[in-house]
């Protein structure tokens, strides 16, 4: 069974380095630039070989913006389990570290942690790259992780593969026979690991694969898949589109002239002599009465400067982006409900996220405190910065709503984003002063 499980993680791995890199390469602004011309090649040589208007990191960093979280919570609320969950969150650095896992998964479409307890006996959140990483679900029990692979390479000169099988009730770790330089190891290749001192084979008490799987725009039981998959065509049409306007302002943007009926000469290799030589302080003259002066007119760029526009408007359609977060906004600037309307297909796509991401968050973190022996089953909430965030103004004014259908001032000082702490100081003021004031009246009555 292990060969079997082994064998299919490599093959996964091996399908998934291919496609990360190439998401990961737009994003960095390495694109392909197959379609340049000879002319661009002659005009430019490798000036330009690289070049392109990228509008993908847009596309990945606009929507990892929306994913922030700013709490877990509890059913009945009363448990001490939030603090647990946030203690365990902020003792790992999460509040940085999510991010990039959420961009990872935004990226590449699928990002991975690993929960384990340390050498120190510390519950400890490991984010992995999404190419050393990948997983199996139960075909019977959807969204149930069967067991997850991990590999890397050996940090020694050695530079062995390492790879380890993460099942429900143990970890089994394997180390190839020979150094890899490039790719995977096939099983044949594989011998136990055990040169630490520690088993192949280590136990996991918990029954629970420790390995999370965040899957973007995943369907049920599938890899996630990148938010850039439908815009690298339209960001390789732009990119010639701007390399053809390059290619015209080169050669077709200036008015060229031309003179005809003049009679060539030669010199005494054979070659033509040019008759006239341009620049600001010469004239064309010549004698010849059949001589005749034209030009021809210079390119319209407005015309690529269209183009150019045209995809980026492409680009936001097929990735659900906002068009403002790939050019400036000309004329007056839109209000905000009208901004909230063009931001809905984005508000509701961040949504989704937070309620797939929050899941395996969720997961993971009472993970984490079952490791920590905070208990079993247990189960928190996610609890995210809103995806359309509304204005200080509106919120209060939401508030105001709510303490006039009932809710407590103490509620609502929270609602309105003030600690505990601070509350019940001010709550305590607000009573102390209540109390001096009906002490005031009552001493003028006398």
């Amino acid at each position: 069974m292990i060969k079997e499980d082994i064998e299919k993680a490599i093959k996964q791995l091996k399908e998934n380095l291919t496609k990360y890199q190439k998401f990961e390469r737009y994003y960095d602004g390495t694109h392909d630039l197959a379609f340049a011309t000879d002319k661009f090649k002659n005009a430019f040589g490798t000036l330009f070989r690289e070049f392109s208007l990228n509008l993908c990191p847009a596309v990945c960093d606009a929507l990892k913006d929306k994913l922030k979280i700013k709490n877990f919570k509890v059913e009945d609320g009363k448990s001490d389990l939030p603090k647990d969950a946030w203690k365990l969150w902020q003792s790992n650095r999460m509040g940085l570290r999510s991010g990039e896992i959420h961009k990872e998964a935004i990226k590449k479409g699928d990002s991975y942690i690993m929960v384990w307890v340390d050498p120190n006996k510390k519950v400890t959140i490991y984010p992995q790259k999404a190419e050393r990483c990948t997983v199996l679900y139960d075909e019977e029990i959807p969204g149930k992780i069967q067991w997850a692979a991990k590999t890397w390479k050996t940090a020694d000169k050695e530079k062995k593969a390492r790879i380890n099988i993460y099942y429900p009730d143990r970890t089994e770790r394997y180390i190839s026979k020979k150094k890899i330089e490039t790719g995977l190891p096939d099983f044949k290749d594989l011998i136990p690991y055990d040169e630490d001192g520690i088993s192949n084979e280590i136990p996991n008490n918990y029954n629970i694969v420790p390995v999370f799987h965040f899957a973007n725009n995943a369907d049920i039981g599938m890899p996630g898949q990148s938010e850039l998959k439908n815009g690298i065509n339209v960001q390789d049409a732009l990119n010639k589109s701007v390399l053809d306007m390059l290619v015209a302002m080169e050669y077709a943007s200036f008015q060229q002239r031309y003179a005809s009926g003049i009679e060539i000469e030669y010199d005494d290799d054979g070659n033509p002599i040019p008759p006239f030589k341009g620049g600001i302080d010469r004239l064309w003259v010549t004698e010849n009465p059949d001589a005749k002066f034209g030009e021809f007119s210079a390119a319209d760029l407005e015309q690529f400067l269209k183009v150019k526009a045209d995809f980026r408007i492409d680009m936001a359609c097929v990735t659900g982006t906002p068009l403002y977060y790939f050019m400036l906004t000309t004329g007056e600037m839109p209000s905000g409900e009208s901004l909230k309307k063009q931001e809905t297909r984005f508000t509701n796509k961040a949504t989704d996220r937070q309620e797939a991401f929050g899941q395996v968050w969720e997961d993971a973190i009472s993970f984490g405190l079952l490791l920590d022996g905070k208990g079993k089953d247990i189960q928190l909430f996610t609890d995210w910065v809103e995806a359309a965030p509304t204005s200080e103004k509106e919120n209060l004014g939401n508030i105001i709503l709510k303490q006039e259908i009932g809710i407590s001032d103490r509620q609502a000082l929270i609602e309105a984003g003030y600690g505990e702490s601070d509350v019940d100081r001010m709550m305590q003021e607000n009573k102390d002063r209540t109390e001096q004031e009906s002490r005031d009246f009552n001493a003028g009555d006398e």
